[in-house]
């Protein structure tokens, strides 16, 4: 009897034995199979949209927040109300896990909205191919913003930013361009804050083109020449002052009497608003001298005429 309680005890550990063996089996392969499964949902997954532009400015959230929160706290004290962080909130929820080819102005009223603040009269400045030189001009003299110097434009200027359908929402590896879809985040931002831009305008505006470029001065498919230009409001804009600049020892394609540029004066009378040209604007052209003081164009006196 002994003998036969001592094989059963025996015949019950085995049985336990093999039955722990065979459930840390089954753990395993359960962990396995799980890791395998889930490895392979990651590779069949959906791929971000790929694009011909450059993806979305790496670090984008804290490049808005110290933009704006310089703006508001250091250039401008004055706007200090301004919520940074609402701002980007609304920024973020625009184009995030978006398709870039969808993106309306709807997406983009509340950013607009939190982010507008006065523009003082006699000081906007509109400009068409002269990027770099409104913008050193603004910079030498603060009696003049462009839409990049107003708090949107400053904190977008330069970068860039698109979503996608796919985790994590945002592309940082590309972009569309213009070309491959119109509604796409970049192109629907800059019109609406250009729109937005021209519509605070007041008193006297000023305009500084490219004389020198072959294609004309004025075009109607620029942002300025198809947007801005029809959100001015004459009942606050008394004048436009148009700056017909021209590169330093480059070529003189077109003068305030040239065909664009009457083109863009009829549209602008039609409005109702009175209209000025100078060709070479005297304080622009000497900010071009910095860089080419020696140059013909540059002498102080070219327009004088010696006294005996």
């Amino acid at each position: 009897m002994p003998f036969q309680q001592g094989s059963a005890r025996t015949r019950q550990r085995t049985v336990l034995l093999v039955g722990i063996v065979v459930l840390l089996a089954a753990l395993v392969l359960a962990v396995v199979l799980a890791s395998v499964l889930t490895h392979g949902k990651q590779e069949v997954g959906p791929k971000m949209l790929k694009w011909k532009d450059r993806g979305t400015t790496k670090n984008l959230q804290e490049v808005v927040l110290g933009r704006c929160y310089n703006y508001v706290m250091a250039r401008y004290p004055e706007l200090g109300d301004k919520d940074c962080l609402k701002i980007w909130e609304s920024l973020k929820h625009a184009f995030i896990y978006k398709n870039p080819c969808n993106i309306t102005s709807e997406d983009y009223q509340p950013l607009m909205e939190l982010a507008s603040h006065p523009i003082p009269c006699n000081k906007s400045l509109f400009w068409s191919k002269t990027s770099d030189l409104a913008h050193r001009y603004t910079k030498s003299n603060q009696n003049f913003l462009t839409l990049e110097d107003t708090l949107l434009g400053y904190m977008a200027d330069r970068v860039s930013w698109c979503g996608d359908p796919s985790a994590p929402g945002i592309n940082y590896e590309s972009c569309p361009k213009r070309s491959e879809c119109e509604s796409n985040p970049s192109s629907v931002f800059w019109k609406m804050a250009s729109k937005m831009f021209a519509e605070a305008a007041c008193g006297v505006v000023q305009v500084m083109l490219n004389g020198s470029v072959e294609a004309g001065a004025f075009r109607s498919s620029s942002i300025f020449g198809s947007i801005e230009i029809f959100n001015l409001n004459p009942d606050k804009v008394s004048a436009v002052h148009i700056w017909l600049m021209h590169d330093i020892g480059g070529p003189q394609s077109e003068s305030c009497s040239g065909h664009s540029i009457k083109r863009l004066t009829s549209i602008l009378e039609e409005q109702n608003f009175k209209v000025t040209c100078e060709d070479n604007y005297r304080p622009v052209q000497l900010l071009q001298c910095v860089h080419n003081p020696d140059h013909t164009d540059c002498r102080l006196c070219t327009n004088t005429t010696a006294t005996p």
